[in-house]
Formats: structure tokens, C-alpha cells, sequence
């Protein structure tokens, strides 16, 4: 038990802090699915898990609700792990650790979870809930969405009833989201060829310290990737008159944040202090350069175990001309929607396995188009390198509907709680909406959340009184659902 149970609303910040307790990175969260259901039929509600492992649980509608439309509440089960270099943590097996800094609430050392867990938790509270007036309430918890979204793409059909459904994954106060963007996941791989290392000296070169962040929401911000950064440097060091190869390269950790590490193990020649001084230059222009965005970024050399095989030269060079060469970030903003991003991608993950380094990239657009134009610049950067690009696990985006039902309700729910006119607006990031209406076309859907900050990354933190906001918001909407 933590010092957040006593925040206000205290039945929500109960269930988020049990929900902390049980490790549920994406790919582990069947011990939180299993508590939750288990939960759910102690106290006596239909409950169950389709065949991906998503959970339906129903509440009958409280005393003089019963003829209002009912209504689902949707979140997803799993978090994204980000640790801090210096902290030691297991997310299969470790609990997060949440505190209060503030106004906010954070993790020590880790991503905290709150996306999409407060989301998770405010619908739990409202079903554990004996005062709260709602309809005919159904909570649908998915698997895996953090990961391109497996627990939606598997939704069983015909098992949702409602046809009313707010989803908790927004993460802006006085915002209302009706659309998100599409996306899918590229794999870019380059076959490598190795060869027994005869260079006198090796380092390991790091790129620490930055901010990271969502890849969808954060990727108009000017945030560095610490891969292409990392790779940037690599590229003007091969100009130099530095005689180095590779023998291994990584970063980032998973798809959809902004990488905020990243590492390659340098085998060279010559003077050791040569190479000193040009990543010490690198990085003097890096943080006059990104003063403002990244103010704690480090770029440095430590002593390593030197490698018995390292990259032959034109495998290094190969290496590090294509993920120069990668295109990462804003493509195109919206001509339709004033100050969004339409399209985007952004290198996530890079490592080297089995005579190959393979990077992650993750697109997204808010138009199938944008999307298909990012696939043939990946493509023609692909057989240029003579490597090798897989496109998988596409999601389609959510078109707004500005007519919705649900829409006007909230609008002006949420401008009686703010005393002004909320947003209506349209993410530039992945929303399991899309996905479900394509299952259930009928339903009508908004998006609603607290404030977070720095998601997908260990500085991620949510704020206390725009979850109080948030719960009053959700609370007031299920008691005015219109009737059937």
C-alpha cells in the first residue's frame, strides 16, 4: 500500500495502486487479467475472457437507471516498460512504485503505468462503486495494446452489447478526442559481415539523458532520437580521420517511445585521445544545439571488453549510411485538422542479432495515403542499402464523427465542470477506437482522460487534480446517459 490511496477520488487512486502492485508489462499482464476477473466474479458480475484474453464484465444498471442506453467503458490491461539505466527493475516480476511529487504522481526510477491504468481504474472504481448512478455499465479491458494492439485486433464479435463507448485513454485535461491516427510497424534489417577484430583499442559509446517520450504525441516536440543522433555522430566520426569499425549497435527498447539510449561498441586505431576529443566536440554542438529540448543529454566513451569480431568496413559503413539515412519524425501536418500531425514515423528499437542489425520503425497517418507514402520511402531506402523492410500489424486510424451522440453529451458535461469550452480534437497516435468500431461499426465513441505527462517514459506522471477533473467528468456523463 502506498501514500497515493489517500488521494481523492480515494476509490480510483485504491484501484490504481493495486493495479501497480501487479506487474502487466505488454506480454505479462495475465496476473493483473486474472486478479481483475476473479474480482469481478466474487462480487457477483458477469465476467469473462475472450479467446485473445481481453475481459467483459457487466454491472447491472444502479436504481433509476434502468432505462438509459448502456454504456461501455474501454482500457487496455497492459503498460509500456521504460527503466532508468540506473535502476534495477524487473516489470515481469517487480511492482512499479508510485509517490507523490506534488501535484503529480510519478515512479521511482520507471514508467508509472497511468497509461493507460488510471483509464483501467476509473472504470474498475466505477463498477466497485455503491453510490455511483450509471446504466447498464459493461468494462472491456484488452490485451497487448502497447504492442500493436493484439488484444483489439482479436476482439471476439457480437460480445459487446452497448452501443455507447468511452474510452479512458486520452491523456489531456479539457480535451475530448474523437479520431486518432492509423499506423504500422516496419522492420528494417541489414545484413552484416563480420570479421576477427585486429584493432588495438575498444570503447563503448553512449548516448544517455534523453527525454524519450511518446512516439505519437510527442513527435512534434523536437525531442532527439537517440538512435539517429546516436547514428548522426557515427556518420561524421566516418568522415574523420578516425580508422574505426563496429562490432555492435543498439538502442531504444520498444516501438512506440522516442528512444532516450542508445549505444555502439567502437573498434579503432591510432590515438586514442583523437576519438576522445570528436565525441566530446559532438557533444559540446549536441547541447548547444538541444538546449532546450534536451537539457540532460550526455554523449561519452567508456573502456569495454574488446570483441574477437567486429563489422568488416563495408558492413560498418553500410550500417551506418542507412539508419542515417532513415527518415524519422513529422513527414506531414494536417491540412484538415489545424495543428496535428498527419504523418509520422519514428525509429523505436535498434539491435544487432545473428549477422544482422534490424531497427523497429513505427509509422502512423491520419490518412491511408500518408501511410502508404511513408511504406515506398522505407521501400526505396531499403534496395538502395540491399536490405531488406517487412510491413506488419497495421490498425486502421478513427475517423471523427462530429455528430456523435456521445460527443454533444460530454461537450457539455465537460464545459459545465471547466466553466469554458473543451477541445475537440484529433490524436496523432494510436487509440484502440479504430480497431472496435471496425468490429462493432455502430458504436459511438469518445475519448476521454487525464493529464499525463511523458508517457512511454520513466519521467511519465499524472496529475492529481485533472484526475479529479477526469472523474467528475466521468461520473456526471454516465448519470446523464440519455435514454433508450
Amino acid at each position: 500500500m502506498s501514500e497515493i490511496r489517500q488521494l481523492q477520488p480515494q476509490l480510483l487512486w485504491q484501484w490504481f495502486d493495486q493495479i501497480c502492485a501487479i506487474p502487466h508489462p505488454s506480454y505479462h499482464e495475465e496476473k493483473l487479467a486474472e486478479f481483475i476477473l476473479q474480482w469481478a466474479k466474487n462480487k457477483g458480475f458477469f465476467a469473462e475472457r475472450d479467446e485473445t484474453g481481453n475481459i467483459l464484465i457487466r454491472k447491472p444498471a444502479s436504481v433509476g437507471m434502468e432505462n438509459r442506453k448502456s454504456v461501455v467503458l474501454q482500457a487496455h490491461l497492459d503498460m509500456v516498460p521504460q527503466a532508468n539505466e540506473d535502476t534495477r527493475h524487473d516489470f515481469s516480476v517487480d511492482p512499479i512504485l508510485p509517490y507523490i511529487d506534488g501535484e503529480w504522481v510519478t515512479a521511482k526510477g520507471t514508467t508509472l503505468g497511468a497509461d493507460n491504468g488510471i483509464g483501467m481504474a476509473s472504470a474498475l472504481a466505477v463498477l466497485d462503486s455503491q453510490d455511483i448512478a450509471h446504466p447498464e455499465l459493461e468494462v472491456l479491458l484488452t490485451m497487448t495494446e502497447e504492442q500493436g494492439m493484439e488484444g483489439a485486433l482479436g476482439l471476439r464479435a457480437d460480445w459487446v452489447q452497448s452501443k455507447i463507448m468511452i474510452n479512458t485513454d486520452t491523456e489531456e485535461n479539457g480535451e475530448i478526442y474523437i479520431g486518432c491516427a492509423g499506423g504500422e510497424n516496419a522492420d528494417l534489417a541489414l545484413s552484416i559481415n563480420t570479421t576477427p577484430n585486429t584493432f588495438e583499442h575498444c570503447r563503448l559509446l553512449s548516448l544517455k539523458g534523453l527525454r524519450g517520450g511518446h512516439s505519437g504525441c510527442d513527435i512534434h516536440t523536437g525531442r532527439a532520437n537517440a538512435i539517429k543522433t546516436l547514428v548522426r555522430f557515427l556518420a561524421q566520426l566516418k568522415a574523420s580521420d578516425v580508422e574505426f569499425a563496429l562490432s555492435d549497435i543498439r538502442g531504444g527498447s520498444v516501438r512506440n517511445a522516442i528512444p532516450r539510449e542508445a549505444f555502439a561498441t567502437l573498434c579503432f586505431n591510432g590515438d586514442p585521445n583523437a576519438l576522445q576529443s570528436a565525441v566530446q566536440n559532438f557533444d559540446v554542438l549536441l547541447q548547444e544545439e538541444l538546449a532546450l529540448s534536451e537539457p540532460s543529454l550526455s554523449l561519452f566513451l567508456q573502456p569495454c571488453d574488446k570483441p574477437t569480431e567486429v563489422f568488416e568496413q563495408s558492413s560498418s559503413d553500410a550500417v551506418i549510411n542507412l539508419f542515417n539515412l532513415v527518415p524519422n519524425g513529422v513527414i506531414r501536418n494536417s491540412d484538415v485538422i489545424n495543428g496535428v500531425v498527419e504523418t509520422s514515423l519514428s525509429i523505436g528499437v535498434l539491435k544487432t542479432e545473428n549477422n544482422t542489425v534490424r531497427g523497429t520503425i513505427l509509422l502512423r497517418s491520419l490518412i491511408e495515403s500518408g501511410r502508404r507514402y511513408v511504406e515506398s520511402l522505407l521501400q526505396s531506402l531499403a534496395d538502395l542499402a540491399e536490405a531488406k523492410v517487412t510491413f506488419s500489424g497495421d490498425y486502421p486510424g478513427w475517423v471523427p464523427q462530429r455528430d456523435s451522440e456521445i460527443l454533444q453529451l460530454t461537450e457539455k458535461v465537460y464545459g459545465n465542470i471547466l466553466g469554458y469550452a473543451p477541445e475537440i480534437k484529433v490524436i496523432h497516435a494510436g487509440l484502440e477506437c479504430g480497431l472496435l468500431k471496425k468490429i462493432y461499426p455502430n458504436l459511438d465513441v469518445v475519448s476521454i482522460g487525464p493529464t499525463i505527462r511523458n508517457a512511454h517514459s520513466p519521467d511519465e506522471k499524472v496529475h492529481i487534480p485533472a484526475v479529479q477533473t477526469y472523474w467528475r467528468l466521468l461520473t456526471d456523463v454516465l448519470a446523464e446517459i440519455p435514454h433508450k
